[in-house]
């Protein structure tokens, strides 16, 4: 059930995690990490935007959604579903509380190491018929107010 903090916020670290998933560093994957590593949280159609406005190399936005899910599914990065049917990528794979805004359509994450450790404690002590407890992902749904507190 433990996911181990895999972080991927510099270029070293990613770059070593390509190799040990017998991945090659091509120009593509380093500049949708590079947009990765400035939003976070993206679509496969805002990483794609980012990387033609940038002119770093060339790409399709079919290979820019390839290669998300690619390191989505070699847990690199994480994905989530908006409400809005929009698949977003995570380049922070480990276990984090998510706040989502509802209106824009929008991740953030908080610090919230109590909050997860008592849902896994709380969730240890479960047994649920017919099922295995395969993660624990909690996202807080929430929408902006008049002053913006995050």
């Amino acid at each position: 059930m433990a996911r181990i903090k895999k972080r991927t916020n510099d270029m070293e670290a990613f770059r070593r995690m390509l190799k040990t998933h017998d991945l090659k560093a091509t120009p593509q994957r380093i500049a949708v990490h590079k947009v990765m590593m400035d939003l976070i949280h993206a679509s496969a159609d805002t990483v794609y935007e980012a990387i033609v406005k940038e002119g770093s190399c060339k790409i399709t936005q079919a290979s820019v959604y390839n290669i998300l899910s690619g390191l989505a599914d070699e847990g690199i990065y994480s994905r989530r579903m908006s409400s809005n049917s929009k698949m977003i990528f995570d380049i922070n794979a480990y276990r984090h509380v998510h706040l989502y805004d509802t209106r824009n359509h929008e991740f953030m994450d908080i610090e919230a190491d109590e909050l997860l450790n008592a849902a896994v404690q709380g969730i240890k002590r479960r047994r649920f018929r017919g099922y295995k407890i395969d993660d624990i992902d909690i996202q807080i749904l929430c929408h902006p107010t008049r002053k913006k507190l995050i």
